[in-house]
């Protein structure tokens, strides 16, 4: 996706390493995000990187702001999108830690006769598939109320009204039959999780989640909210492929709920998979199903999915774990390693094409250099 940046808008926040080494080679995260300013022609990009030291350092390129070219805020807060899937697969799971969900029971076993439409019934869709993308169900984003995305930007969605644009669909496949990313899916694992707990989805992944680690700029928006409550890089979009950039960092995201509503920082995303792979959220059990995997070469070769949770392979060996998320005007990528390091990477557009492969590819050099 080209988009317009102001003339000599890159700015650096320094290197990890000292001056010294600095000038002598190239911070090579920092090189990455200037390439993705400068050569895909992304308004801001900004990271967040824990080398295998355990040092941590915050990188910017671009502008937070098109029109007056204001600096990126050093970690600054984005609309994390799908991330919020491995928050709501957390819930899940402590859940079913508690005993107070299965999940190889089916969906009506807790929302009886919710899920009923052409090839599609609750009595055979288990909690494991919705969590894994193995449902079969249709992607509820794809309902005609959104082919006229501004005239819903700011619009209150209930759960429910987002379920009702999915079941007016017929299934894409039987339950278990193959891997297909769906939203939908996570839709109904959140109303799951409020019928068993008798609480907001927000409150329980704040509760359980952002307040019992710290994560102090990471938020599940109160309904009708649509700004962003610290500094933050602007998100842009264009609306059609040769239009003029719009900005969309306002907006009710109740149309994303448990798929993507959370906002973050990619600091904040790090210390979020970083207490998930280091056991501080789920007991073993539980952990080990999230990381059970089915292959989910859509999103890239070699990607697996689990619960909630994604494997990619690094090219100097091994994978990381993370989600990633888009939400209109940011994509973010990145993830935790085994041996703890962290590498979380925000531009404020949705890249297609080889620009978002390069996004991909600056995630794997943060991890691997």
């Amino acid at each position: 996706m080209a988009v317009t940046v102001l003339t000599g808008a890159v700015m650096t926040t320094g290197a990890l390493f000292p001056s010294t080494a600095s000038a002598a080679r190239p911070d090579t995260v920092q090189s990455s995000l200037n390439a993705l300013v400068t050569d895909d022609r992304i308004p801001a990009a900004l990271a967040s990187v824990t080398d295998r030291q355990g040092r941590t350092h915050n990188y910017t390129a671009g502008v937070a702001d098109l029109k007056t070219g204001a600096k990126v805020p050093k970690d600054g807060q984005v609309r994390a999108g799908s991330n919020t899937k491995a928050f709501t697969a957390v819930v899940a799971l402590q859940l079913v830690a508690e005993k107070k969900l299965a999940l190889d029971s089916p969906v009506d076993t807790y929302l009886p006769g919710l899920l009923r439409g052409e090839g599609i019934d609750g009595h055979h869709i288990t909690v494991r598939q919705l969590l894994q993308h193995t449902s079969g169900l249709p992607e509820y984003m794809e309902s005609p109320v959104f082919a006229d995305f501004p005239a819903v930007r700011y619009r209150y969605f209930e759960p429910r009204d987002l379920l009702d644009g999915a079941l007016a669909q017929k299934a894409h496949f039987a339950p278990g039959a193959k891997w297909e990313y769906s939203n939908t899916n996570y839709l109904v694992a959140g109303l799951i999780i409020q019928k068993v707990t008798g609480r907001p989805l927000g409150e329980e992944i704040n509760r359980r989640i952002i307040d019992r680690i710290g994560l102090r700029h990471t938020y599940f928006p109160a309904p009708g909210e649509t700004t962003l409550h610290e500094p933050h890089p602007k998100g842009y979009e264009r609306e059609t492929d040769d239009g003029p950039l719009i900005d969309y960092t306002t907006m009710d995201m109740s149309m994303a709920w448990a798929a993507g509503e959370v906002v973050s920082t990619n600091g904040d995303l790090n210390r979020f998979y970083a207490a998930l792979l280091g056991g501080r959220l789920l007991p073993p059990a539980q952990l080990a199903q999230m990381r059970t995997t089915v292959p989910a070469e859509e999103r890239g070769p070699g990607v697996r999915y689990g619960l909630g949770l994604t494997s990619t392979p690094l090219s100097c060996g091994g994978v990381y774990w993370g989600h990633g998320g888009t939400a209109l005007g940011y994509r973010t990528r990145g993830g935790v390693t085994e041996d703890g390091r962290a590498a979380a990477i925000t531009v404020t557009t949705t890249p297609t094409g080889a620009a978002s492969r390069r996004v991909e590819a600056a995630v794997d050099t943060a991890l691997c250099r």
